[in-house]
């Protein structure tokens, strides 16, 4: 069997091309600050790539480094100064944060028309609903992926591996929506048996973060692998002294997969697109 491989570069770059667009025709650009506390590499790294996102497609975008040891007190009032003074289109705070800084009371702090990650609960509420708002970028990038090349879900038995607040959760709610109608099982890291479960999908939707834990004899030939994970695992073959990976076997697949999404170049890709797409929908529809 020849696998196909669902590329992400060819999706982002349709979305780019049609925000692209948009923009060009807009007296004002949109406007996207992105709050980035520590010096974590990772995120460095995944901020400098929304940099040149948004200078390709003309977004006007700052990113507002803070130390480690800011406060949460500190960091709320920068959020607020920001929207009071600069009022952008958008506002991220990159993820992880600091272990003294609670997440949840600072996802809060944005105007949930400005919250372009979709993580403020008035988001979360809309994407359950699927009403107005801003959907959290990972799951709308897996559809979009899902949609260009053609992955139907309907009726299909999709396995979906994880449960977080920025993947899991939201990206069940979005298989379950009508016109998607796919019929969901949703593990997590204390499911019992998994492979009962992955053994009969017709579709596996893997984000836990475990390296290569995914393999071909843990579902059925001709299933459609997602794979969502992004780990780092050590290669004295490489520059950098690790390798990115996913949580499925790459390599494994080949041959026995109908189709799999690469790492790098699979779904991360369209992560930074749906942020890009989230700021300038805000522009056009939430601007005052």
């Amino acid at each position: 069997m020849e696998t196909r491989i669902l590329e992400g570069r060819p999706v982002a770059d349709k979305i780019y091309s049609e925000i692209a667009k948009t923009v060009a025709q807009m007296d004002k650009k949109p406007e996207l600050v992105v709050f980035l506390i520590g010096d974590d590499p990772a995120s460095r790294s995944y901020v400098k790539s929304k940099t040149r996102a948004a200078e390709k497609i003309g977004i006007k975008e700052k990113t507002v480094f803070l130390p480690e040891n800011t406060s949460e007190n500190d960091l709320e009032r920068a959020i607020r100064d920001c929207v009071e003074e600069e009022n952008p289109d958008g506002i991220l705070v990159q993820f992880p944060l600091p272990q003294h800084i609670n997440p949840e009371k600072i996802i809060s702090v944005i105007p949930p028309e400005k919250d372009v990650d979709g993580l403020h609960p008035q988001n979360l509420g809309a994407l359950m609903r699927g009403t107005t708002g801003h959907y959290c970028c990972t799951p709308s990038g897996i559809m979009a992926l899902a949609d260009y090349y053609g992955i139907d879900f309907r009726g299909k038995n999709t396995v979906l591996i994880g449960r977080s607040l920025i993947v899991g959760k939201p990206l069940a709610n979005l298989l379950l929506a009508k016109g998607t109608d796919a019929t969901l099982t949703v593990c997590h890291s204390l499911t019992k048996g998994l492979e009962q479960y992955t053994k009969k999908a017709d579709i596996v939707i893997s984000a836990v973060g475990k390296a290569n834990y995914l393999k071909k004899d843990m579902v059925k030939e001709g299933c459609v692998i997602i794979d969502v994970g992004v780990n780092r695992i050590e290669s004295s073959s490489s520059k950098s002294g690790y390798q990115i990976c996913g949580d499925a076997d790459y390599k494994d697949f080949l041959g026995h997969a109908g189709s799999i999404t690469p790492v790098p170049g699979g779904v991360g890709l369209l992560t930074v697109a749906m942020l890009m797409k989230n700021t300038v929908n805000s522009a056009l529809y939430f601007r005052e």
